[in-house]
Formats: C-alpha cells, structure tokens, sequence
C-alpha cells in the first residue's frame, strides 16, 4: 500500500487479509438456512424501528435514513479496517510526516506498516467471531459498504448471531429480535440525534492528537507501566503508594489530558450501550415471548467468557472495561427513568454539556440535579 509522499503506516489490505485467514469459521448452515437467516434478520430489523422509537420517544431526523447490512465476518472486518482508516487518518499523517524525516524511515515504514497491517488483522480475526452487530459510525460509504448521507451503517453480524443462539440453546426467532432491537437503538442514538457522530469524532481526535509520536517517549511510559504492573514502582510521580493493578496498561500509557478525554468518552459509550441494553429488555417483554430466558443465558455467557484464554484476551484488549459498560450505563438509564420519566432521561440527547460524567454515571442522582434542577431554577 503506497499513498502520496510514501508508505502507509498501516498496511489495510494486509490488514483485511490477514483478519480474513485467520477469522474462526462460522457455523454450518445451508445455502437455504442462511438464506433465512438473513431475511428474517432484515425484517426484524425493520420492525425493531418502530418498536424502539415509540419506547424511546426519540424520531431520527428525515434526511437520516441509513441502511442495514446483513453481513459475514469478513464483511464486518472489512467495514471496520475502513472505519479505523478514517478515524486514524490525521494521526498516521502526523506519524508519517514524522518518520519521513528520520534516516531510512522509508525502508521502516514499508516494514512497520506490513508488521502493523498483521497486527491489526489478528486483532480483528479475534473479535470478529464475537461482534453480533454494530452501529458502524465513521466509515465513508463504498460501494460495497453502503451508507447514509453523513455516513453510518447498521451491521448484522449473520454467523455469529447463529453461532450464539445456539450455544445458548434459545428460540431464534426471539434472539435475532432481540438482537435487532439493540442494534436498532444505537442507529436510533446516532440518527435521531444529529450532533452525536461529530462530538464523538472530535473526542478521538482531541485523544489521537495527546499521543505521543516520539519513540522513546512512549517507550519511557511503557517501562513506568510494567514497574507498576509488576510492583516494582514504589511511589507514583505525586508521592503517593502505588496502585497496583488498578488501572490498565492502556490507562498507564497515557498522558493526563488523554486519561481527562478518555473518562468522557467512556461515560458516553457507557450512556449507549446501557441504554441499548434498556430499550431491549423494556421493548423486549411485549414482543420476545422468551426474553427472561434468554437475558438470563445471555448475561452469563457475557460475563464468563469462553475459556482462560478468552478471558485473558478480553482483559487485554479492554474488553472487560465495555462489560462494566453495559452494566455501568444500564443501571444509570434505569435510575433516571424512575426518576424523571422517559421524557427527562431525554434531556441527555440535548447537548454534548447534557452528557453524564463518568462521575454522574455512578451517581445518577448528581445528574439529575445537574441537567433538570438547574433547568427548573
């Protein structure tokens, strides 16, 4: 992969081929089954809107539509080294730039990008036998990944929802709903509320801009990170006892404006996948004759994991910390409905200041005093 001024830093088609190779095969079907399969997701899809806008109260602006993709591993994989490429862009610019100046950084480039375009496949051969759907928000349309007019895609990860209904042993029928109505909440977040996308965007490239492109900088943070990890950092730089395990590598790494962005941007990732995760079991009820059941099989199966290794990969790649997500922002959701009604937990999709804090996340009760008492006075 070549682009104007050099060598990528990322090789994406090896990316994509190496993710392809090495993604698990998906459960057997026949041509007839799959078939069904995607047609019956395709209409659950479309039902779930109406299902979720009428519990949600929330109605997607009308220029907004965008579509649902039904698709493989591969095809998830494909639209996700997409949405990475952009989100990416502006900070392997700066990297570029950087390394085109430094004796031989062609001939490094060429190597580090193929070294990370295979690290990055394997990455995402992992996680795509585990991603059931997903809101795609940052990838430009293409023509084989079709999207709305400011871009975004609703994914339906086929195999895998046949692989987990499965498992679980539950009525297909009821999960490919129940799935759809998750999936058809976060697409409802995104269309329905305009500003949502960009404020995201310029989260993650405030965070990409703090990072750090000098070589031994990060190198001198990851030291720091391992002799805390491993006990041998007696004291932090303020003077307190060190924190052992407490917080992860990635956290370590960081520099203090990004630890400021990143606890924003996991209180607004909390906020969606807690309140997906509400709609579906409040919408759920009415229309999924078996839902408690498969809540119940469900919950288990995302908090156990399937082995020491997926347990391990999991907390590695921050997996864990998106559990405590959906736990985290459900039960925020929960609290401020029951307090303020459906209508005032609206308030939230009001502005990027209307967001909860990771703080507030905790403590819906402080939210409620932020956003509606101050709006009363």
């Amino acid at each position: 992969m070549t682009s104007i001024g050099g060598v990528e830093m990322v090789d994406w088609n090896l990316a994509v081929a190496t993710a392809t190779r090495f993604a698990r095969s998906g459960p057997e079907v026949s041509q007839d089954e799959a078939r069904t399969v995607v047609q019956e997701l395709r209409r659950h899809a479309k039902a779930s809107e109406e299902h979720v806008r009428a519990f949600t109260r929330m109605a997607p602006a009308a220029d907004a539509d965008t579509p649902v993709l039904v698709v493989d591993r591969a095809g998830w994989v494909r639209a996700n080294v997409e949405g990475f490429r952009a989100v990416l862009g502006p900070l392997l610019d700066k990297m570029q730039s950087r390394r085109a100046s430094t004796p031989g950084g062609a001939v490094l480039g060429a190597v580090g990008g193929k070294v990370t375009g295979v690290e990055l496949g394997m990455l995402l051969s992992f996680l795509s036998s585990r991603v059931l759907g997903q809101y795609e928000t940052f990838a430009p349309p293409s023509r084989d990944l079709p999207g709305g007019a400011g871009g975004g895609r609703l994914l339906l990860v086929a195999p895998n929802i046949v692989h987990v209904e499965r498992e679980l042993d539950v009525a297909p029928h009821d999960f490919r709903l129940w799935v759809c109505l998750h999936e058809e909440t976060h697409r409802t977040q995104f269309t329905a509320v305009p500003w949502l996308r960009d404020h995201l965007e310029s989260e993650i490239q405030a965070f990409l801009g703090e990072t750090d492109v000098d070589p031994a900088t990060l190198l001198e943070r990851l030291r720091e990170a391992a002799q805390s990890l491993t006990g041998n950092r007696p004291e932090h730089p303020d003077g307190g006892p060190a924190e052992r395990g407490g917080r992860s590598i990635v956290e370590l790494v960081q520099t203090p404006a990004q630890r400021d962005i990143l606890a924003r941007l996991t209180a607004v990732m909390s906020l969606l996948e807690g309140h997906a995760d509400f709609v579906m079991d409040g919408v759920g009820p009415a229309v999924v004759p078996s839902v408690a059941e498969i809540r119940e099989k469900f919950q288990k199966r995302r908090a156990s994991g399937a082995g020491r290794l997926d347990q391990a990969l999991r907390k590695l790649l921050g997996l864990d910390a998106k559990l405590r997500q959906y736990r985290d922002g459900e039960r925020f959701v929960r609290a401020v409905v029951d307090e303020v009604g459906m209508d005032g937990f609206n308030r939230v999709w009001t502005s990027p200041n209307t967001l909860p804090t990771k703080a507030e996340i905790h403590k819906p009760a402080d939210w409620v005093a932020r956003v509606h008492r101050r709006a009363e006075s």
